[in-house]
């Protein structure tokens, strides 16, 4: 048995061909649509991108306990069990967040993996003299993205571009082992996530009339550019995912020419979407988690069911595909896994879950059943909140000294195996927004909050049993107003 996960990161569900999109350049995506399961209720559980990471090794919700940060001591790592039970696991990726602080323990779980440096503001070259940058649009903050035009200069043609080059080492990897048995390849691929830096072939895809100052890196938050302005970014971005189904096409080519498909599951994934003008929004995180952010896309070809050019319907999560490959190599589930399997709901439709949980570490709880999403916001003062980790670092340092000074021990939860861990208040405080239900077969493009006193205290139940089947810390009841209900 054999596995490829090739996963993307902000993959916007809604600008794919599959799913409905009819301007976005992606043949290859529909042709992937052709060869495997399309999940339509696919949504995300942890956001951002090492909170979703987690997830995918541990098949465990992230949010509830810990902000952005590594994989704990007691985490039961997807890749590191099949690698105990003789699978060969490898990792390539240009994800330049998995070699920080707080991600810097999750490569070192695979059997082997490699690094494709330069993405974003990945600190690769080392240049004193400040890089010739071109006028830029609005108030995109140089100081942060300094290496980026560092790095930028050491991509001028295609073939040094990051994005070809790791797939270049998965085609390396895959023709010089698809004869043999036993192996996990995740091929992650940072695009099409911000800065959208395209070859120009891509970008010509589209007719793009855009003459203003330079603008690749939306920032965060309300979309105030203008519509030109806007439409530009998403040609921006329209022409990166163009690049990744380039890349795309020549997996499911090797995968042809190798008869891959025989005995070879590929899984094509992301962690979340990305807001580029809709509902007013640019980018992620600072905007509350409608369905352009979390309701994402999913193929998953098993070569055990024979199942291909189908869509499905069940409600699945990002934390259910470590138990899925777990699953397909034979290996036994870790009992504190949130997620569930997928080959039945491959192969006969069976749900898995009734409802799901999503969100950001302090911000909303979100749950969804598939018809509607409920928002929980925060009460007014956002605590008490707490980070429960080991491991005491955010994305690109550690946790300063102001936090840990007072920090407590918890006894732990189940699933950090008897280990007693740092109970350290946060000290970020979060948006604030109201709590809202949508109804997704009346209003999918969620517009119109709905009043429904009954459907409500659905989903309040719904919630309240999700948080507590994954143990969640008891003042996270108290941080959204639900201690009242805890006893009906």
């Amino acid at each position: 048995m054999k596995a490829i996960m090739l996963m993307f990161d902000s993959l916007n569900r809604h600008m794919l061909p599959p799913y409905g999109c009819d301007w976005v350049h992606a043949p290859n995506f529909q042709r992937l649509a052709e060869r495997a399961v399309t999940f339509t209720s696919c949504y995300s559980g942890s956001l951002p991108c090492m909170p979703a990471r987690r997830e995918l090794h541990t098949g465990r919700y992230n949010f509830l306990h810990r902000a952005w940060g590594p994989l704990e001591p007691y985490d039961d790592s997807m890749p590191e069990l099949l690698k105990q039970h003789g699978v060969y696991t490898h990792l390539i990726t240009d994800h330049h967040h998995y070699f920080e602080d707080g991600g810097g323990t999750y490569h070192p779980r695979y059997t082997t993996w490699e690094f494709v440096r330069g993405q974003e503001y990945d600190a690769w070259k080392g240049e004193v003299l400040d890089p010739d940058v071109p006028e830029l649009l609005g108030a995109q903050n140089i100081n942060r993205k300094r290496q980026y035009w560092v790095n930028r200069k050491y991509m001028a043609n295609e073939e040094e571009h990051t994005q070809v080059q790791t797939f270049q080492l998965g085609m390396e990897f895959l023709r010089k082992n698809h004869n043999q048995d036993h192996w996990f390849l995740q091929l992650e691929a940072f695009d099409p996530h911000e800065p959208f830096f395209a070859p120009q072939r891509f970008r010509d895809l589209y007719p793009n009339e855009y003459d203003g100052p330079h603008y690749d890196w939306p920032k965060y938050g309300r979309a105030d550019d203008d519509e030109h302005e806007l439409q530009h970014i998403r040609y921006q971005y329209a022409a990166l995912v163009s690049m990744c189904d380039e890349q795309l096409g020549k997996v499911l080519d090797l995968m042809d020419e190798c008869r891959l498909w025989d005995d070879t599951m590929l899984i094509v994934n992301t962690d979340h979407g990305f807001f580029l003008g809709e509902k007013g929004w640019r980018g992620k995180m600072v905007m509350p988690f409608y369905n352009e952010l979390v309701h994402i896309p999913l193929f998953i070809w098993d070569p055990r069911t024979g199942k291909r050019n189908e869509r499905n319907d069940c409600l699945v999560q990002t934390v259910d595909l470590a138990p899925t490959l777990l699953d397909y190599f034979q290996v036994e589930i870790p009992a504190d896994a949130a997620g569930k399997p997928l080959k039945r709901v491959i192969s006969h439709g069976e749900p898995v879950r009734e409802a799901g949980l999503f969100g950001m570490f302090g911000d909303y709880v979100n749950c969804t059943d598939g018809r509607y999403v409920y928002m929980r916001a925060p009460v007014a003062a956002n605590e008490p909140l707490f980070n429960y980790t080991v491991m005491a670092t955010h994305i690109r340092n550690r946790f300063t000294i102001e936090e840990l000074r007072n920090t407590q021990i918890s006894p732990g939860f189940v699933n950090t195996k008897g280990c007693p861990v740092m109970k350290v208040k946060s000290l970020s405080g979060r948006k604030k927004f109201k709590t809202v239900l949508f109804d997704l077969e009346q209003d999918p493009e969620q517009e119109s909050p709905i009043d429904d006193q009954a459907a409500e205290q659905r989903m309040i139940r719904l919630m309240i049993q999700l948080m507590k089947e994954n143990d969640a810390p008891s003042e996270q009841y108290e941080r959204l107003g639900l201690t009242e209900y805890l006893s009906k």
